[in-house]
This record gives structure tokens, sequence and C-alpha cells, in this order.
């Protein structure tokens, strides 16, 4: 199910943004395929955590064995999109470029991820999330004034920038390729896709409505009413009360009687009083007073957090025993599901490739060129 029944796509396994990006493919109803080196690649655990990695089958094979790469061109001539996030060069000396699919499969969307591009100074240079942000000047923003940038985790960078930029690129390719026959190469970098999530702040800092210095605006802790405070107990709450009536209800349901927003010389003051006063009692206390208030008053919870309404959405679901995040975005009328759990390295590799037309399987398993976990 899923409004992507029916594309298939091979995916040439990477780390990070690249395996986000087909997971979410997968989800949305596409079939991906994992193509992963025997044993499996870097993980942040045992496999069938690897939570990035569920929803699609998993096939090992030795790419640099001439008959394996035989494999992914023969593979790639029933796909509709192959996705890679190898360093630039890397698939074209492997043999499967996007010029020597294109050739096999003319109407192929060929996805790219990486950090820094496929082309630019930096391109061959290795680097992490936090390279990317930092240049992109997103790392720049985040954090409180007279402090240094916060890193938010590898969220905003390899996924937002990153695997989310891939997904829109790669549907509007093959959107094109329905309509022309023709694929394309859909180059998706982080260092762009996170310049680009910022570009609401680059016309507020060309308007002047934005300052360079962090933790000084409207919506970087500058602003006393967006800004997270610590309730009695050592937990947090979140308060975005940027309209009036919203920041009108914020100070009635605390009770304060509160200095005039509006003139910046008493934000250090309006900031100490909204510290001071959810410091007096603990978090469940305050989530419950503004439980479904128009205050914009939010508990801080920590991952796959307990709350009524993420239960009621089931936004978060129990899946072969491991708590996880339920496919995203939701569809009328062709629902998503989480289908397989992660699998490792070559657990599919016969069954896959048998459904994808490939017959000589024994003797890739002989030769090394595949393996079966």
């Amino acid at each position: 199910m899923g409004p992507l029944e029916g594309v298939k796509v091979v995916e040439l396994a990477g780390i990070g943004p690249a395996p986000f990006a087909c997971m979410l493919l997968a989800e949305l109803g596409a079939e991906v395929l994992r193509i992963e080196r025997p044993g499996g690649g870097l993980a942040m655990g045992p496999p069938e955590l690897e939570l990035v990695n569920r929803g699609r089958r998993n096939v090992a094979l030795d790419l640099k064995n001439p008959a394996a790469i035989d494999v992914v061109r023969r593979l790639v001539a029933e796909a509709d999109v192959l996705v890679e996030g190898f360093r630039p060069g890397v698939a074209e000396r492997l043999g499967v470029g996007p010029e020597d699919c294109a050739a096999i499969n003319p109407r192929l969307v060929y996805g790219r991820m990486t950090g820094w591009g496929q082309d630019g100074p930096l391109a061959q240079a290795a680097g992490h999330d936090i390279d990317y942000l930092a240049l992109s000047g997103a790392l720049h923003l985040i954090g409180r004034a007279g402090g240094p940038p916060q890193v938010p985790a590898n969220i905003l960078g390899d996924f937002a920038g990153g695997s989310l930029y891939l997904v829109v690129g790669v549907l509007a390719a093959l959107h094109n390729a329905q309509r022309t026959g023709q694929g394309q190469v859909v180059d998706a970098a982080i260092v762009d896709g996170s310049a680009h999530l910022t570009t609401m702040l680059l016309g507020a800092l060309a308007g002047g409505a934005w300052k360079q210095e962090r933790g000084t605006n409207l919506l970087d802790t500058g602003a006393p009413f967006y800004d997270v405070y610590e309730t009695a107990d050592g937990l947090h709450m979140a308060v975005g009360a940027i309209e009036p009536q919203f920041y009108a209800e914020l100070i009635s349901k605390l009770g304060i009687e509160a200095p005039d927003r509006y003139d910046q010389a008493n934000w250090p003051e309006l900031h100490k009083l909204l510290a001071e006063t959810f410091r007096q009692r603990p978090q469940a206390e305050w989530a419950e007073l503004f439980d479904g208030s128009d205050a914009c008053v939010a508990p801080v919870l920590p991952l796959a957090g307990d709350h009524p309404h993420l239960a009621a959405r089931s936004t978060f679901v129990d899946k072969d025993g491991v708590r996880q995040a339920a496919p995203a975005p939701r569809f009328s009328r062709t629902p998503t599901s989480l289908d397989r759990p992660p699998a490792p390295a070559g657990q599919h590799t016969r069954e896959a490739l048998a459904d994808w037309g490939i017959t000589d399987i024994d003797g890739l398993l002989a030769t090394g060129a595949a393996h079966q976990n």
C-alpha cells in the first residue's frame, strides 16, 4: 500500500541520510531493494535496531566483484529509481554511475546523496552533519546569547537538509520521467538543503528583522515568550506564545503581572520572571494547567515520550518489540504502514533477487559475488 505502490527502487547502501530517504520511499509504498556489502556496514547497534533500514528487503552483494556489478545493472534495468550515498566518483569507478545506468535504463531517476555535493572544492572531502551545518550558516543560528552554537543531533542536517531534499528531488524527477520517459540525476547535498532551510531567516536578515547574534531574535530564545523554562522537578516547558492573544493567555494562566513585552528593554526582566514562575511547580502540573489551551505551552518530553495526543494519533508504535515513529505523512486513500523490520545484510538475497528476475543466484553465491545471511 501507499501512493508509491509499483515504484521500484535500488538502494546502494550507505549510512545516515540515504537510508532514511529510502526508508521514507518504502513507507510511501515503493518497493525498495537495499544492496549492502557482505557483513553489513557501519551501524549504531544490532541490525534489528537500525530502524532507518526498516521497510525493505536486504541483499548482500560484493560490489568489488564484477559479477555483483552485473547484477546491479540488471536490477537497474527493472528499476525506476537508484539511490546511492557514495563520495563523488565512486559509483562511476564501480561501473554503476549515472551514465552507465542511463545507458541501461533511460527513464531511471538517479538519486545521489552527499554532504558537499557532486562538485565544488570540498566535494571529495570527508564531513559529517555538523560540518555541513557549520558552512551553511544553520549551525550559527542555534544557541543562546553569548554562548557557542548548539548541536541539534543530526536531525537538521542529515535528515531535514539531506534525506527530505533527496526524497523531494526523487519524487519530482519521477513525475517528470513519467511524462517524458527520460530520467535524470538528483544531486542532493546536505550543505545545500540546510542552507535552503534558512530561507525565511535570510529574508528577515536582509530586512533587518533578524540579527546575526545568536539568542537575540524572536525565534532563537532571544524573546522570553519563545523559550524553554525549567520546572521545579528539573524538567522543562516549551513556551511559544508569539501572537498577542496567545501571550495574553500565557500570562493569565501563569497569574503574573508582566512588563510590556513589546519593549525589548524589558526582555531580560520578563525572562527572569517567567523562569522564576515555572520553577515553582513540577512539569506535570504545568502540563495539566496548559493542556488544550491556546497559550502555546507544552512539556518537553524525552525521545518516544508518552502523551495523550501522540497516543490518540499513534504517532509512536510498538513494532517487533521496538518503540518507533509511525510513517508520516498520512494519506486518506492510500494509507501507509510499517512493513518489514530492519534486516541484516543478505537476509533476503535469494528471494529478493529471484523476485527481481535474477536467475543465476546459486552461481553468484558460489563465487562470493552474493551472500545469503
